[in-house]
């Protein structure tokens, strides 16, 4: 066999090496694009952004796919002219002392490679500034319900300004029907450090920054539980600092409403618990309506119990998973600036029985 056909053998198999490689590359892409686009369980467990279920995450949705469509071209195109490149020009060993042609300019091309990338970023520009300035700017109609949500390290308060309701970590907002819109418009504020709101099926990312008042807003076509969570680094427990969002119908949300603006149990079969939460360190972080703490370090307690979750979505609430976490915290989310109590086995059993009735 002679020497140039070795090397033509050669050139040819790390041509198809790379091309076998891109492919793979390629065909990960699409697999990757089909399963985040696939449709997600009907309680919403996956939060895909592919998914959307609210007017500004539509909207972002949309961008997206026409933004990733002329990504996809460019790409294509590129790929195309470096395989076409790399095969007709490749190396070859008789002509390997000669010099190739020579070009010294082409305006043409030259203007055709500044032109159309002036293009291209000013149609994506325009693009994103009209979805930026629809999501901003959007009108409040009548029946908008105000929220405002500040992140602590690392958990989220919930309060309802109009309807005296206090929570944390579970937002729950009435359903918005498209032929009457009644859109939730959320106030961002920080208590200590940078944070991010984002559920990724409602709406997109917003910042929630010290001394600065942020806002964003959902308008939520279904009802169910959506997930999100903080989306910027603000600690130990940043990734532990989830939220969860319950999208209810009109008369539902009015019933969660009512049961939220009912006192807290004041019953005297739980009198010992509350005794061991109004004479320990519990209510200098804590508040439960009606009795003397008034904290606004931790989560309102007034209504503990008609949550799921606690630790900011990290155990579910159960009587278990609420002593442990009143107990040793750091076994349910190490990081977390509660503290262990240091109560007795009784002051214990006495404070979980109490909080258990705080529905």
């Amino acid at each position: 066999m002679r020497i140039g056909e070795t090397m033509s053998e050669a050139d040819w198999q790390a041509i198809a090496s790379r091309a076998a490689g891109v492919l793979v590359l390629i065909v990960g892409v699409l697999l990757a694009a089909g399963l985040c686009g696939a449709s997600t369980p009907p309680d919403h467990r996956v939060p895909s952004i592919f998914d959307p279920h609210s007017t500004p995450a539509e909207s972002i949705h949309h961008l997206s796919h026409f933004v990733l469509g002329i990504t996809s071209l460019i790409f294509l195109v590129v790929f195309c002219l470096l395989s076409y490149v790399v095969v007709r020009f490749r190396s070859r060993v008789a002509g390997a002392e000669r010099e190739p042609a020579q070009v010294y300019g082409s305006t043409q091309i030259e203007l055709a490679w500044t032109v159309i990338p002036i293009l291209i970023v000013v149609v994506l520009f325009l693009a994103t500034a009209r979805v930026i300035h629809g999501i901003q700017d959007a009108p409040r109609p009548a029946g908008t319900m105000e929220v405002t949500a500040i992140g602590h390290q690392f958990w989220w308060e919930f309060r309802y300004p109009a309807l005296g309701i206090v929570t944390a970590n579970e937002l729950h907002i009435p359903l918005s029907y498209p032929t009457h819109p009644t859109p939730t418009f959320v106030k961002l504020l920080s208590a200590d450090t940078d944070h991010s709101f984002w559920v990724p099926q409602l709406a997109g990312k917003t910042d929630l920054i010290p001394n600065r008042v942020n806002e964003t807003w959902l308008d939520p076509h279904e009802t169910g539980l959506f997930l999100g969570q903080c989306a910027q680094y603000c600690g130990t427990q940043h990734a532990k600092m989830l939220l969860r969002v319950y999208v209810d119908s009109p008369e539902d949300f009015s019933a969660w409403a009512r049961g939220q603006q009912q006192p807290a149990n004041k019953g005297e079969k739980e009198a010992a618990g509350r005794h061991v939460f109004e004479s320990t360190a519990c209510l200098n972080c804590h508040a439960i309506a009606g009795t003397n703490g008034t904290g606004r370090f931790g989560p309102d307690l007034t209504h503990l119990m008609s949550r799921r979750t606690i630790a900011a979505g990290g155990a579910e609430n159960t009587p278990e998973n609420l002593r442990l976490w009143i107990q040793n915290p750091d076994a349910i989310k190490t990081g977390s600036l509660m503290p262990a109590m240091k109560l007795s086995d009784a002051e214990l059993d006495a404070l979980v029985l109490y909080l258990e009735t705080l529905h």
